[in-house]
């Protein structure tokens, strides 16, 4: 039986909303407020979610027009819930759970985090899902601004978190690099271009591997690694870069360092729960050279290496819609507790 899911993500700074029938996309509309950030280096939650009320009844309408649907056939509703900059969720949440009510349908809160895993199992928009793609269970690599980690996924409501990372996520890793690079925000897509003219064996950068816990993830010392070779031992972050110093080569060895350590632990962690496939997801998993790493050790591994679709990496309400239909198909019934809005992430606590 077929349902049309309308799907609502406002976790950070894209107001996305989305229409999700039987796996398929039909319509990802997407607002980005990355150049109203530009000049603040980061995301300002409060112009985030003044952006985002501004923009959501726009950015659905957008999305109906493009699936060439209307409001009265939707099914069924969802939002992220966590984990996020709580005023930017309560935006989406408020508007979907609005929605939802006014037309007396479900409404299912999403996990931010295991909807980005989730969004491995999507075909490209427009295309149905092919049911013998995937083998679950897999592990999954999130890589993102906000979150970096290894999951164990065995369907909706089965997700296991296998490492982390002790301080920065690595997308922030990329941004704080970038800017002592003197490059603009947001850093990954900027590093990236740096890199591709520069040598990613010019500069042997560390690979911090944290005491007793193997699996998880630092890049708080690689950071202040880049600092100390690009400006000298203990200088200031606004000191000038050493004469000679190659912003391109620093960002190709600082880009291969990162992807180096995101791909080793994630491939030996799938290796120890003995899975046959690999996934890679989070707005950082459209880095090429992540991509690259990850097709070449996994399957060097023996694993099946699986690469969400550029489309639904960064923040998406695809992925939203996509995981509500797949939970409420597995049996997983609305819950009271979605309509409130927790501390932390369910995912990122157990």
């Amino acid at each position: 039986m077929s349902v049309l899911v309308l799907g609502v993500e406002s976790s950070c700074d894209e107001t996305a909303v989305a229409l999700v029938e039987d796996g398929v996309v039909l319509a990802n509309a997407i607002r980005s407020q990355v150049e109203r950030h530009r000049p603040f280096g980061g995301v300002v939650p409060d112009l985030a979610a003044r952006m985002h009320a501004e923009a959501i009844g726009a950015v659905a309408a957008e999305a109906f027009a493009r699936a060439a649907r209307r409001p009265e056939e939707v099914e069924l509703v969802a939002a992220t819930r966590s984990p996020g900059l709580v005023n930017c969720l309560v935006v989406g949440l408020s508007w979907a759970r609005a929605f939802a009510v006014a037309r007396g349908l479900p409404f299912v809160a999403v996990d931010h985090l295991e909807a980005h895993v989730h969004a491995c199992l999507l075909a490209a928009p427009g295309s149905p899902p092919d049911p013998d793609a995937v083998e679950l269970p897999l592990v999954a690599l999130l890589v993102s601004g906000g979150h970096t980690g290894v999951y164990a996924y065995g369907g909706p409501g089965r997700m296991r978190r296998l490492a982390r990372t002790v301080d920065d996520a690595a997308g922030e890793a990329f941004d704080k690099v970038a800017a002592l690079l003197g490059l603009p925000y947001p850093g990954g897509p900027e590093i990236e271009n740096a890199a591709a003219a520069g040598d990613p064996t010019a500069f042997a950068f560390p690979r911090a591997r944290p005491k007793g816990r193997p699996l998880d993830f630092s890049f708080s010392g690689l950071k202040t690694n880049v600092l100390y070779t690009t400006r000298g031992q203990n200088a200031r972050r606004d000191a000038p870069l050493k004469e000679g110093i190659s912003v391109a080569d620093v960002a190709a060895s600082f880009q291969e360092a990162v992807c180096d350590v995101l791909v080793g632990n994630a491939v030996r962690a799938a290796l120890e729960e003995g899975v046959a496939t690999l996934a890679l997801c989070g707005g950082v998993a459209r880095n090429a050279r992540l991509r690259e790493m990850a097709s070449e050790r996994g399957g060097e591994a023996g694993l099946e290496v699986l690469l969400c679709h550029p489309a639904y990496c960064t923040d998406n309400a695809a992925m939203v819609a996509a995981l509500a239909e797949a939970r409420v198909r597995a049996g997983l019934a609305p819950r009271p507790a979605d309509l409130s809005l927790p501390a932390s992430s369910r995912s990122e606590a157990s």
